[in-house]
């Protein structure tokens, strides 16, 4: 009987509508509170019920663009509406920390964007008030959630690309100077790294795990943020390469070489996109598309609301110690790079 063709495993990934509904709380109707507010509308049948801000006005209008019932102009009233399952930390990284305590306080568990801290004494301050108290805590890193990263893990797992011994991924946008003014202030922990760079570490970190000899390089902007930075890592025989800059747009395409096959993801490798088997000579053997292009955001909603069910106090796909490890590769590469944040 001939031997099948190499292929990519099929994702094992549930279906978001499946998952029960969460009522969540928004903290901080930010961009990124935006997209989050319609996936959960458009991808899972959790609703978001309350959002809280400084600005009474800016989480009215949040409000009102999104159908939440109640808004708030404290961070203090949302954690403690009783009407509230989860909360979503989506203010700035320098604001994780305290946010994320805030709500654990109040004895709500807690979804934070990624990065998940300034750094890994931050991070570990908040695992540490999770686990006492029980509750679940996450980092919303929304690609680790993906099916795309889930077909990744198994292909690898089941020897499909032989022995691993590159990983590569790339994520620049055009950010700076003229961006968000909050990536170039270092008191809101900004910087290209814990902004963009967060998604090749996580990569790299998703398909490798602990990383060793760490090198980076990067250049600074005149008020001391990482503008590029170019980190190399080992893990075994396996070479990792990673980068991130928000002075341009580069391709942001990822890869996983082996002796017998590579995979491919396509631009931009983090948002639900195309995997492509390729053989040694170049022979495309299989290809993967996502069933859902928009909402990607919905399979961590889904995600945390099928832990919550379970009882589970860390999301399946980012377990606390992945947490872990990419913010102990950050905080070194700002070490090498020389960037601090104020308070560290």
């Amino acid at each position: 009987m001939p031997t099948p063709p190499p292929a990519l495993a099929a994702p094992t990934t549930p279906d978001p509508l499946q998952a029960p509904p969460l009522r969540w709380g928004v903290l901080g109707p930010g961009s990124i509170a935006n997209a989050f507010a319609l996936a959960v509308r458009e991808g899972t049948r959790s609703q978001v019920v309350a959002v809280g801000s400084r600005d009474a006005d800016r989480a009215s209008n949040f409000a009102r663009r999104h159908g939440v019932a109640r808004s708030y102009g404290s961070y203090d009233a949302l954690v403690g509406d009783d009407g509230v399952d989860a909360v979503y930390v989506a203010t700035p990284h320098s604001e994780h920390r305290e946010h994320a305590l805030l709500a654990l306080a109040a004895g709500k568990p807690v979804l934070v964007e990624k990065a998940f801290a300034r750094n890994l004494a931050e991070t570990d301050e908040v695992l540490g008030a999770a686990r006492a108290s029980g509750l679940f805590a996450g980092e919303a890193m929304w690609s680790r959630y993906l099916p795309q990263y889930d077909v990744l893990r198994r292909t690898i797992a089941e020897g499909t690309l032989g022995d691993v011994v590159l990983v590569q991924a790339d994520h620049g946008q055009r950010l700076w100077p003229d961006g968000p003014q909050r990536l170039s202030d270092p008191a809101l922990a900004g910087g290209s790294l814990l902004d963009l760079g967060v998604y090749p570490i996580a990569f790299t970190d998703h398909v490798l795990g602990v990383l060793d000899d760490l090198a980076a390089r990067g250049t600074l902007s005149p008020e001391g943020v990482d503008v590029t930075v170019g980190v190399t890592a080992r893990r075994g025989e396996t070479v990792a390469r990673m980068t991130s800059t928000m002075a341009a747009a580069t391709p942001c395409t990822a890869f996983v070489g082996g002796t017998a096959a590579r995979i491919d993801l396509a631009g931009r490798f983090y948002q639900p996109t195309t995997l492509t088997l390729v053989g040694p000579d170049g022979t495309v053997l299989d290809t993967w598309e996502p069933e859902h292009r928009s909402h990607g955001f919905r399979y961590q909603v889904a995600e945390v609301a099928r832990a919550l069910e379970a009882g589970r106090t860390e999301p399946w796909s980012v377990p606390w110690a992945a947490t872990r490890r990419v913010m102990t590769v950050m905080d070194e590469a700002r070490r090498q790079v020389g960037v601090v944040y104020p308070g560290e």
